[in-house]
């Protein structure tokens, strides 16, 4: 992962995740309503998998860019991209 602005973006998205989950700790520690905790979990859920398909797009990216890509090379991509998906 060579493009700085990509790392920025991932890095600030995964200290805002990390200030969610202590925000849950809070909340469970304060014994709040398990809906409230639940929505929160999933917004860290949704923010995760936008953390995911970032990292996807830049490698693919990057991959992609190089010539004459072989045929492992392009399997190697497209495995990646189902292992996060599932």
């Amino acid at each position: 992962m060579d493009n700085t602005k990509v790392k920025k973006d991932i890095i600030n998205r995964l200290k805002t995740i990390k200030g969610h989950i202590h925000g849950i700790e809070k909340m469970i520690e304060d014994g709040k309503e398990c809906h409230e905790i639940l929505i929160q979990i999933n917004a860290i859920k949704s923010s995760v998998e936008k953390v995911g398909l970032l990292i996807i797009e830049d490698n693919a990216k990057e991959c992609l860019i190089k010539d004459n890509l072989s045929v492992e090379e392009v399997e190697d991509i497209v495995k990646t991209i189902i292992k996060f998906m599932k």
